[in-house]
């Protein structure tokens, strides 16, 4: 038993002692008094019943009478002398108390055993074990792990995933779960948590495992891409170059193991403008306000930069706010690199109305939204209601774009603002050398931030 079930001895013996004190007390009485001497190694069970002799019985469970002592045991005894009885398990003993007995020990076993695997995967919680694919069942992975079954749900898993039964398959102890009173502890484990990303890099990497450089945080979307935040103790070692390796061998082993899971590293630093630039790289930030009190961060970005900072699906910014702490909100800067030729409009403008904007020097649709209302009016061919349907046309080209943007942002869980020039009509008087009825040059686009302090940062990361 002590070899099959993995049970002390000693805690064993004491079980098996308070067994047969349990039927001992429902046999002869809970105040009787007995000795039990076992020997582990032979098997052997001796048990004394010890009583008093007396010449009038008031405590049955304690007292015996010379006449029923000497019945018992052909032994002449006196009052106040002790009585032993050695009782025979296999006569004295009946069917009930035996299947008593053994109820109890199954039971207490049972108690043990759920206490040993609790004590034993409770000091593994955040360690990576190894076991065997044992069933499969509604997507959960049932895994054997020293002849335990422990749990590795689906929603633990890493979903590109496919296993089969008797694969080996790697996974860090999430928790454990009690049981009832009559089940057995779950132990939850997992593929998808932060803590397995950690493991791997720890085994992978020599400098984590010693100290020399430390991961101080984690961000992943398992199975797509994860960010890490590492810092160096030693100034002489590169955190991100050590932990990506030469030609990338390292990082790519444990790429290998997450299902080419994308892993950025990112070196960390205590600032925190500077830390969420480098979290959200690829993409050039212009600006980055911090508002520590709502722990949130305002990000100007240009018009080109807005799809690499948002990423596939909105994990870049999603990552990058997970791993900073900080709820990011986007800011798109307009420029005049995002304008539209009018050519595209030629089929909304006419051809003969083209050729006279063309002359009038109106050639992006910038420069028609930002002409006076008067100007356009003295053209040729134009009219208010004809103006009008060309300003929404060109409008509406501007605000899908933006609606694409805004999408992305919105399923990435930040808001997206566009800091776009108003563009109207103009008091401007053309310019010297220029003909009578030219129409002036469009308003140049803002480019600011609502904030008192902006950290301004151009440094490029290389994040490995």
């Amino acid at each position: 038993m002590v070899r099959e079930k993995g049970i002390d001895r000693d805690i064993l013996m004491s079980v098996i002692e308070e067994t047969f004190a349990m039927i001992i007390r429902k046999k002869y009485g809970m105040e009787s008094k007995f000795d039990l001497v076992m020997n582990m190694d032979k098997g052997d069970i001796e048990i004394y019943l010890e009583k008093t002799v007396v010449e009038e019985v008031t405590n049955p469970d304690l007292e015996i009478t010379p006449t029923d002592a000497f019945k018992k045991s052909g032994e002449d005894l006196e009052p106040g002398d002790e009585y032993v009885e050695i009782i025979n398990m296999g006569k004295d003993f009946g069917r009930r108390l035996i299947v008593a007995a053994k109820q109890n020990l199954n039971q207490r076993i049972r108690e043990i055993e759920r206490d040993n695997v609790f004590n034993e995967y409770n000091t593994l919680v955040g360690e990576i074990i190894v076991g065997e694919v044992y069933q499969i069942r509604h997507g959960d992975l049932f895994v054997i792990h020293n002849r335990r079954e422990l749990l590795l749900p689906k929603g633990e898993q890493i979903i590109r995933e496919r296993w089969r039964k008797g694969d080996t398959i790697r996974a860090i102890v999430k928790e454990v779960r009690r049981g009832g009173p009559t089940s057995t502890p779950v132990v939850i484990l997992s593929r998808a948590d932060s803590r397995f990303l950690e493991r791997l890099m720890e085994i992978e990497i020599p400098e984590i495992y010693d100290g020399i450089i430390l991961i101080k945080g984690v961000a992943r979307e398992p199975g797509e891409r994860a960010k890490v935040a590492v810092e160096t103790t030693d100034d002489r070692v590169d955190p991100v170059g050590a932990c990506v390796g030469m030609k990338g061998v390292r990082i790519h082993s444990i790429v290998r193991e997450l299902a080419n899971e994308n892993i950025d590293i990112i070196p960390w630093s205590p600032d925190k403008a500077t830390f969420l630039t480098r979290a959200l790289s690829p993409a050039k930030l212009l600006e980055v306000e911090i508002n520590e009190e709502n722990k949130t961060a305002t990000v100007l970005v240009t018009d080109d930069q807005v799809s690499l900072a948002i990423g596939k699906q909105g994990q870049n910014v999603r990552l990058a706010s997970r791993l900073t702490g900080y709820q990011i909100n986007l800011v798109k800067e307009a420029r005049d690199e995002e304008d539209i030729e009018l050519m595209d409009f030629r089929d909304v403008i006419g051809a003969e109305l083209y050729s006279e904007l063309i002359r009038a020097r109106v050639d992006t649709a910038k420069e028609f939204l930002a002409a006076p209302r008067e100007s356009l009016l003295r053209l040729p061919g134009m009219t208010p209601e004809r103006l009008e349907a060309i300003r929404q046309a060109i409008e509406s080209e501007f605000v899908q774009g933006d609606q694409l943007l805004a999408s992305s942002a919105e399923q990435a869980g930040v808001s997206l603002t566009t800091l776009r020039p108003e563009f109207g009509p103009s008091d401007g008087e053309p310019e010297e050398g220029e003909p009578e009825g030219a129409i002036p040059a469009p308003l140049s686009p803002t480019r600011a931030i609502a904030s008192e302090e902006v950290l301004v940062h151009e440094e490029i990361v290389n994040n490995g």
